[in-house]
């Protein structure tokens, strides 16, 4: 493809009033994506998740507007056949080299995954990996084959006569040179090392394809590490016109985080040229529950934060760089996924427990009235607690115990470190009770305590979990997050 002229050059200011203009006719226009509610994305890295069928009876009772999956599944595809719902499906992040290399196996993948289900079940996007520019070890294999493998899908359907489909990826807001939080919005700008090698070209290509940039958006990660400084209820939608930032270079007024970052993309793309570019929110929501260690992930804040970015959406309001422009909005997600690891908020972004049962009432079309929906739990974590907190087997591991699993946890948990595990070896201190329920939850401390601050979590394979109730037993005693 041609290389667009560069507007680098031209004013800030100049770079957002063209920005805005385009989306100012566009929505005019009637420019619309997606349904009438917000979009969802349906993972399934979870136990005993309800079947697809199941799933879209759930999508549709919560109001969902379109869904987004996290490949191409046969049965998710046929479950969805027939609901109307714009649905994006993804190439796996593995893939897109061989993609790239090879227009005939990009060809084979689009024959593979998507004309079987098409137009039956409408697929709208197409999205080239997951957030693939966040993952540095794979900078050299992966990066600079991005576009070329969104190339040869593109090739493939417009080969086949298939024009509805855009093709996109989606990033995460670490693409940004500060992050997820640039402050102020209009000092944002892309990381350096793939402005000019992989996000220019990308941008070209979403810009001549009319397709979208995907961005995963969450505020709160933004409001969990500056919650000090950011208030939560800026956060939730929920300032008004109490809380409010000024970028001092635009004047722009924000009343909310959401629409700060948003803006913080669009400035970075006309600061490459490609100010014109559409955005969608590939992801965005807030936990229900979190560790210990963590903050501000519950029921309460969740629900506020989704039924007000439901409402809000209803009435298309754009940002305050571009007012009124329509973007496709996927929440994340449709499930507590529990097999995934890392911090507690992993596990808790679902609309529905992995057994089918409503985390919290919603209406993702946003026209249920705020005032009518039922009392939610007050949250008990919007502030960091202070106390001290171990990492034990969990109850629900305990009594299902699966000794081969947790024994290999356990062996894991010994073999790093120094002295991880000395406590629990014959006539020590923690040696008794003689059980690998004791044992491991000693050991599974031992290491956490060793290397939290260094990114550990206290997961092993979902058997494991935070409490702030002392497993201390005797003259057998567990290092406290709170010890030196």
């Amino acid at each position: 493809m041609a290389t667009a002229p560069p507007l680098r050059a031209l004013p800030l200011f100049l770079l957002l009033l063209s920005a805005a203009f385009s989306f100012h006719v566009a929505a005019a226009h009637g420019v619309r994506s997606g349904g009438h509610g917000l979009g969802v994305n349906y993972g399934r890295v979870a136990d005993d998740i309800p079947s697809p069928r199941r799933s879209v009876e759930l999508l549709r009772a919560a109001g969902a507007g379109s869904v987004k999956i996290y490949d191409a599944n046969p049965g998710v595809l046929r479950a969805l056949a027939g609901t109307r719902w714009p649905v994006s499906i993804m190439v796996p992040n593995e893939i897109i080299p061989d993609m790239a290399a090879s227009p005939a196996a990009a060809d084979r993948w689009v024959a593979k995954n998507l004309v079987p289900y098409y137009p039956a079940t409408r697929v709208k996007f197409l999205l080239v990996g997951n957030e693939i520019l966040s993952d540095y070890s794979i900078a050299n294999s992966t990066w600079p084959r991005l576009v070329p493998a969104m190339e040869n899908i593109h090739l493939s359907l417009r080969k086949r006569g298939i024009s509805s489909v855009k093709v996109g990826t989606t990033l995460a807001m670490d693409a940004l040179a500060d992050g997820a939080f640039p402050r102020p919005p209009s000092a944002a700008a892309f990381r350096a090392d793939i402005a000019d090698a992989v996000v220019r070209p990308l941008l070209h290509f979403l810009n001549g394809t009319n397709s979208y940039y995907f961005v995963d958006a969450y505020p709160y990660f933004v409001w969990a590490g500056n919650n000090l400084t950011v208030p939560l209820d800026y956060a939730l939608f929920q300032g008004g016109g109490h809380t409010r930032y000024v970028d001092p270079v635009t004047g722009l007024t924000y009343t909310n985080l959401l629409d700060e970052m948003l803006d913080a993309v669009t400035i970075a793309m006309a600061k490459l040229g490609y100010g014109r570019v559409k955005l969608a929110v590939a992801e965005t929501g807030w936990p229900n529950g979190c560790d210990y260690d963590q903050i501000g992930g519950n029921v309460h804040n969740a629900a506020i934060y989704n039924r007000n970015l439901a409402a809000r959406m209803a009435n298309n309001p754009g940002t305050p760089l571009r007012p009124g422009a329509k973007m496709p909005v996927f929440v994340f997600s449709l499930y507590n996924e529990d097999l995934k690891g890392g911090p507690g908020t992993e596990r808790h972004w679902g609309l529905y427990y992995a057994n089918g049962t409503a985390v919290y009432t919603i209406d993702l079309t946003g026209r249920r009235p705020l005032w009518s929906y039922p009392p939610l739990p007050a949250p008990e974590n919007n502030t960091p607690y202070k106390g001290p907190i171990w990492c034990v087997l969990s109850a629900a591991a305990g009594e299902k115990l699966n000794e081969t699993a947790v024994g290999n946890a356990l062996t894991y948990a010994c073999g790093q470190g120094n002295g991880t595990c000395d406590a629990i070896q014959p006539g020590k201190k923690c040696y008794l009770p003689n059980t690998t329920v004791a044992h491991a939850s000693y050991a599974f401390n031992s290491y956490w305590q060793q290397f939290r601050k260094i990114g550990a979590t206290c997961y092993f394979n979902n058997l494991a979990e935070q409490t702030i109730k002392d497993p201390s037993h005797g003259s057998c005693k567990f290092r406290g997050s709170l010890d030196s």
